[in-house]
């Protein structure tokens, strides 16, 4: 995987993202640590669902099964502090 600096992608994004597009893949870097990945999109369809993230263990599946319930609409006062608010409706 070739390193590319960040003002080296600045001066050349259109060049790196063609290049990216046609299955190059790049480390962008910033002050000579690596940030970032570029590279060509992975299949047709990069949408991530609910499922693939409980999978990778990066969210927790909901413990109750069918639509969520909406909740009623907490009155709320300009200038009203989060932790007041949240400490009255924990009880």
């Amino acid at each position: 995987m070739r390193r590319i600096g960040i003002r080296e992608l600045r001066a050349g994004v259109a060049t790196a993202v063609r290049q990216a597009g046609a299955g190059e893949r790049f480390t962008v870097t910033v002050d000579g640590r690596p940030a970032a990945q570029l590279g060509p999109l992975e299949g047709n369809d990069n949408s991530v669902g609910i499922d693939d993230l409980v999978a990778a263990g990066l969210l927790v599946a909901p413990r109750r099964s069918g639509p969520a319930r909406p909740t009623d609409p907490v009155p709320a006062w300009a200038g009203a502090r989060l932790d007041r608010l949240l400490r009255e409706l924990r009880g």
